[in-house]
Formats: structure tokens, sequence, C-alpha cells
């Protein structure tokens, strides 16, 4: 991973922190003061990072050098909405850093500030002493912190990311053309990580287990207490909440539904687990042939579903099976949750596939919405020969074979009894 010490043990007290490379020492400059420097770009979406730990990994780290006099360099370029802390924790950490980080601070250098710098700087202005003050100086290129720096400039850690930023800004005030963007590396992920890796890896990391935990705890506690919620999976929840239950999961810790108040909650957490697979659980070599059902004979479209499904990975097609089985279940309670299979396929089409480039197309929509529909209608149809050694799906309905139109409503079933192993999880 970029930024990441390679020395650094997977036994150090921060490591689920220390990982990402937010924070790096640089040596000395030619005062003798030590040098670190503080990269946002850096810094994963905050589900990912618990920013109380961050606090204290940066007193942790800095608590071994504040008896000297030191140096901060601040990459303000990457802070985002997806990774910022809230004000009310900058708050704190300011009040966090005493007298005894304050004290040996010869300077903070500001490199890249933006208008939230400066709107920042006068929320805080009340509490930050004249004399702090003065050690703050910004720099809108590396030219001028280079210029600054009584220090070996090329020895400075700065991160790819922070000098093709640098670059395009160069560029933009120069007129000239704009450098091509590159992705950066991935971070390697926690051992305990559930959003944002691959089937394989959560696999590997659960003893082999086909259905992620994440998964598996969403769906049992939403068919024990979710089926009749109407709306189910088309309602919001609080952006914040799910942060939080994300951090939690990644971390490896247990999480209780019951504590949040919301059923909607679980059901936020299952999409977003799909939307951030790295790739789509129908897979990316699925897509145009999913994209073309639209072009199929009505009759011959629940045939050409199996035939997709049937080239899919096995882990894939457990995973999918496990899933659509519940959606089936949701789809008979429909009568007084709302949600037809029809219902369910336009909340889930966009989260089991899309394409390897770009997003899909708003003409892609339908045959999407569609394909999802018939694996939800048509549950028994077309996953009864698809059955993987070993593992069985959540719950199951007498479809009583369905013909090649789509049912509306929630038919005249019974819904599907939950299987008797998971009717008490609680954690993953």
């Amino acid at each position: 991973m970029a930024g990441e010490d390679p020395m650094l043990s997977t036994s150090h007290p921060f490591y689920d922190v220390a990982r990402h490379g937010i924070l790096q020492m640089a040596g000395d400059d030619s005062y003798g003061r030590r040098v670190v420097t503080f990269s946002c770009c850096r810094m994963p979406p905050s589900h990912e990072l618990n920013h109380q730990r961050l606090l204290e990994y940066l007193k942790f780290t800095l608590d071994q050098y504040v008896e000297h006099d030191y140096t901060i360099i601040y990459f303000h370029h990457g802070l985002n909405s997806r990774n910022k802390p809230s004000l009310s924790w900058l708050q704190s950490a300011y009040k966090e850093f005493d007298r005894k980080y304050r004290k040996n601070l010869k300077a903070l250098y500001v490199v890249h500030p933006t208008s939230f710098i400066k709107v920042l700087w006068n929320l805080f202005r009340p509490l930050i002493s004249h004399k702090f003050g003065k050690k703050v100086t910004y720099f809108s290129y590396l030219s001028e912190l280079r210029e600054h720096l009584q220090y070996e400039y090329d020895q400075l850690p700065i991160p790819p990311e922070v000098l093709r930023h640098d670059e395009k800004l160069r560029s933009l005030h120069e007129g000239r053309p704009q450098p091509s963007a590159k992705t950066p590396p991935p971070r390697p992920p926690l051992p305990t990580q559930q959003f944002g890796v691959s089937l394989q890896y959560l696999r590997e990391k659960n003893q082999g287990e086909l259905i992620p935990p994440v998964l598996r705890l969403t769906v049992t506690y939403l068919r024990e207490k979710g089926l009749h919620t109407e709306g189910l999976f088309r309602r919001s929840a609080s952006a914040q909440t799910v942060r939080q239950v994300q951090r939690l999961l990644d971390q490896g810790k247990p999480v209780n539904f019951d504590d949040y108040g919301d059923i909607h909650v679980p059901a936020v957490i299952l999409k977003t687990f799909l939307r951030e697979l790295p790739q789509p659980l129908l897979t990316f070599e699925a897509y145009e042939r999913i994209v073309d059902i639209t072009s199929v004979e009505s009759s011959l479209r629940v045939t050409h579903c199996r035939q997709i499904l049937q080239s899919l990975p096995e882990h894939n097609s457990a995973v999918l099976r496990y899933l659509m089985a519940f959606l089936h279940t949701v789809s008979q309670q429909s009568i007084l949750n709302k949600m037809n299979s029809s219902n369910l396929a336009c909340v889930f089409g966009l989260n089991l596939i899309w394409p390897s480039q770009g997003a899909s197309s708003l003409n892609a929509l339908v045959p999407l919405n569609l394909f999802t529909e018939l694996l939800i209608e048509y549950y028994e149809k077309i996953f009864s020969s698809l059955e993987a050694p070993g593992e069985h799906s959540p719950g199951r309905a007498d479809t009583g074979g369905q013909g090649s139109h789509l049912v509306r409503g929630c038919g005249g079933t019974d819904p599907p009894k939950p299987s008797p192993g998971l009717s008490g999880l609680r954690v993953p």
C-alpha cells in the first residue's frame, strides 16, 4: 500500500489506522526539528476509519516527539465529504492537543488550502490563541513549500496524489494542458473487513463460509422483523448511523440492529454491501447478456436467465441464490410491505450488476430491472437446478411453476420459513 511503512507490524497498537499511511515521519530538518506529515488523501471513507482512533493514534505518535521542537506539514488535498471528520470531532481534537503538544510545535504548514480551510479557521478562531495562529503558514503550491523549508525537499514523503494535484493546479495557473490522472494503488483490507472486498476474500477470512457475514446478518434480521415493513428497501436511513454500523462490521465488532430502532438500517447496510463489492455479484462478464434480455422472447426469458446464471462462478451463484430466496420471500408479503418483485427489482437491479467501465445508461435500466424481477418472481424455477453442494437458501416457497407472465402482488402462496440454523443470529 502506498504510504504504509513496510516495517509496520499487524501487532502495532494502532495498526487499523497506521496502515493507511495518513501520518508519516519525514526525518529532521536542518534545524534538527522532527518533520511530521499528515496526508488527507490517504484518509479512507468515514465508515472505514474510526476518527476517535485516529485522534488517539495522532497523540500516540506525537507523544514520542513533543518533548522537542517539531514541524507538521498538512497536505489538505483529498479531504472530501466521504472522509471528512465532523466539526465536533475537529473541535474536540483541538482541545485534546493541549499545551503539551502546542508548546514545541514550531510550524504548521498547510499545503493546497481550500475555502473549507478558511471557513474552518473563522469558526475556530475564538478557540485558537494568537501565538498558535502565528505558527500556521499556507502554501498554494509545493514550490512555495520547497522555498520555505529548511529541509532536503527530495526526502519529503509527498503522496503521488498530492504531486498530481499540484501539477494540475500549476497547469491551470500557467494555462498548460492538465496531466492525465492515475488511480492510486489500493490499500490492503483489514482481516475483518466486510465492505469493499471480494467474495473470495470474505470466504477466505470466514473459514470457507460461502455467505458473507454481513449478508447473513442483515437477511436474518430482516426476515425475522422486517417482512411486514411498508417500503422495505425503498426507505433511507441515517447516513451517520449507516457509516457507524459499517465501521463496526469492518472492525469485526458485534452489531445488534435492535440498538438502532430503525428497520431500514439493516436494509440499507445490505444494499451498501452489494454496491461496494469490487465486482458486481452478477459479474462484469454477464452484463451484456443481461442487457439483451429484452430481445429474448417472453416465453424464453426464464430459461435465458438460468443459462446466464449457469456461467457464474460457484461462489457468486451461491450468494445470489441466498439473496434471491430472501427477496422472493419479501415479495410474497407485498400486500403488507408494498414491495412486489417489480418494486424490489427497481431497488436491487443496479446493486447487482453494472458495467466495468462507466455507469449504466438509462436505456440499460429497463433490462437490468427486468432481469432482476425475473430472478425474484421465478426464484424456484430459475435456481432449482443451481443448488451448490452444502449450501441452503434462507427460505423457500412453492411457486408452483409459474408461467411466462410476471405476477404482481404477493400471489397466493405461503411465505417460506427461515432456516433453523439462522434464527438466532445476531452478529457476523
